[in-house]
């Protein structure tokens, strides 16, 4: 009954945090107060974009305003229906034909605009591998091969999209450039940590701070190896992304509308009803999921032991996006239930813990649930079944762990994406 009762609480924490994140809660705040005179495009790519521009186009609607159009970009499977904004759906997280397809029709779409025109970008989460325009010289293939390195690799996604961003005629801010001179306005849900506008959706309308420099540094930190053409390409001036004195950006304005904080913080607010302290580690932490999970579980063990830095009943809340250096071809899962798993094992079956680890897209890694939950019992329940918790946190297989347990948590596709959500009962 325990384990039931705990669940609750933690699956109405996540539950919340995701719907105060969600576009159908927030977009309606960003409609123009006037109608504009000239043209309004809306184009935009990410997990949540398809939802975001369904709202858009609601709320744009309820103002009696009637001048839309446009096109967004999202991952297979998060299609929504609008009536004046096309969607498309592509691959996520490595780029494909029909990503490179949709970007082809959004820079000619926005190519025509001029100073009395609108444009409106909706960015979210899973932006990056959407929206793809190879530069000159490097192919779909090439940059295919290359993401899937980078993902495997254990780099973050600051790192990543450094790397993506000198190889895209779109990221790294060059997607203002075509629209230029128009005004444009991007509305953003952050899934990075920090919230760095440069790095959600790799930045296709805001300024870059990287130089193709850092985009060799980090292969070279990795020890990637890339085709000739791309570190030829890397190596070229052309490559090199416009920085903030470009002129392209003089009529350009980035709103970030949800975050990591603000949903950790309704999670907050939701346990506290049920008579537990929150504690909020960071939303924006960073590191290797198996490293996360162990730290998490000596701040447990102090709470437990010494009643530092706050006493049980304590919920610990963190956020942010860990990686997962893959070392396993056979292995299913993501950097949550790695972490849970790495936590559980950490752990090893204290007797008043309860956990919940999801990605907030309702997507955590290579399967199709959004996470886990932990309870008291886990380990117990495991070796009964003959399992051996430390040879699947090997082997990055925590989906199939969770699986046989049967304590996958499974949303489906969410429509928002403000990354990794955690959640820590000390009961």
């Amino acid at each position: 009954m325990k384990n039931i009762y705990y669940k609750n609480i933690l699956l109405d924490m996540f539950n919340q945090a995701v719907l105060v994140s969600h576009p159908a809660t927030i977009m309606k705040n960003y409609i123009p107060n006037v109608e504009p005179s000239g043209k309004v495009m809306v184009v935009g790519a990410g997990k949540g974009s398809a939802e975001m521009a369904r709202a858009y186009e609601e709320a744009w609607h309820k103002k009696g305003y009637k001048n839309l159009s446009g096109l967004v970009i999202t991952r297979y499977g998060h299609k929504k229906e609008c009536k004046n904004i096309k969607i498309v759906e592509a691959s996520h997280p490595v780029p494909d034909q029909a990503g490179i397809k949709a970007t082809k029709e959004i820079i000619k779409l926005i190519k025509p605009l001029n100073e009395e025109d609108l444009l409106v970008v909706l960015i979210s989460g899973g932006g990056s591998s959407l929206l793809v325009s190879p530069i000159e010289g490097v192919s779909l293939e090439e940059k295919q091969d290359l993401t899937n390195a980078l993902l495997k690799c254990g780099a973050s996604i600051s790192e990543i999209n450094s790397v993506r961003k000198h190889l895209s005629k779109v990221k790294g801010g060059n997607l203002a450039s075509y629209a230029f001179p128009a005004e444009i306005i991007t509305l953003a849900i952050s899934d990075v940590p920090g919230d760095d506008f440069g790095v959600i959706a790799s930045g296709p309308t805001y300024p870059d701070n990287t130089s193709c420099l850092n985009a060799i540094a980090v292969l070279e930190k990795y020890k990637i190896s890339c085709s000739k053409n791309i570190y030829e390409s890397l190596n070229s001036e052309v490559s090199e992304t416009p920085d903030k004195d470009d002129k392209i950006f003089s009529r350009s304005e980035f709103k970030l509308i949800a975050k990591p904080q603000k949903a950790l913080l309704k999670a907050a607010e939701i346990v506290e009803k049920n008579k537990f302290s929150s504690l909020i580690l960071s939303d924006s932490i960073e590191g290797e999921s198996n490293d996360i999970g162990m730290v998490h579980a000596a701040i447990v063990k102090q709470v437990n032991r010494y009643a530092q830095p706050s006493k049980a009943p304590l919920c610990i809340l963190s956020g942010g996006e860990t990686t997962v250096t893959i070392r396993s071809k056979n292995g299913k899962g993501g950097r949550n239930t790695q972490f849970l798993l790495s936590l559980a094992i950490a752990l090893d079956s204290v007797d008043n813990v309860y956990a919940i680890a999801c990605d907030t897209d309702g997507i955590d890694g290579s399967e199709k649930n959004a996470g886990a939950l932990l309870y008291p019992d886990t380990l117990k329940r495991a070796h009964k079944l003959g399992m051996n918790p430390k040879e699947f946190l090997e082997r990055n297989d925590a989906y199939t762990f969770f699986f046989k347990l049967g304590d996958l948590v499974e949303t489906g596709p969410t429509f928002t994406n403000v990354n990794d959500f955690r959640a820590i009962l000390i009961a």
